[in-house]
């Protein structure tokens, strides 16, 4: 199954230049021979990551929508907030797993505020901002991403 993915990183001080870790999960998408639609970078505002994962799902009709960055403790992070008010239901399961993978590398896994929702068919997981802290998550949920968007797409269970 070919996926469409988006990603949208959540900095204030990155350009598309400089986003590492946004590249780093373009390539991850395209080892599996998933296409990576659109890789945008915006600024940490609710209006602004809230507009790009609607875009996202919406124009570029990606199935899976990676937002990168934005989910830690600093007030600025606000990648959860937006992602919670374009969606339509919880996907508690996958940001679990990311957080429990994740706290083998890292006790400070566990102060990720990530969420994994759906809007409509699209699935969209809050990712890291760092290039290794992604790439661990990526790992984590890969796996699982072709039989979730089949899922959203109507498909039965095998």
């Amino acid at each position: 199954m070919d996926l469409r993915f988006a990603i949208i990183t959540c900095s204030d001080t990155r350009s598309i230049e400089e986003d590492s870790a946004g590249k780093r999960l373009a390539e991850l998408i395209e080892e599996r021979g998933w296409t990576c639609a659109s890789h945008v970078v915006v600024k940490d505002e609710i209006d602004r990551i809230a507009d790009a994962i609607v875009s996202a799902c919406d124009t570029d009709a990606a199935d899976v929508v990676l937002t990168c960055g934005g989910t830690g403790l600093s007030l600025r992070d606000v990648t959860p907030e937006a992602t919670r008010s374009v969606c339509d239901r919880e996907v508690p399961g996958i940001a679990e797993a990311m957080r429990a993978y994740s706290l083998t590398k890292t006790g400070r896994a566990m102060l990720s505020r990530a969420l994994c929702m759906q809007r409509k068919r699209s699935l969209i997981i809050n990712f890291p901002g760092s290039t290794k802290a992604a790439e661990e998550n990526w790992e984590a949920v890969a796996d699982q991403l072709e039989h979730a968007a089949e899922m959203m797409a109507g498909g039965g269970h095998a």
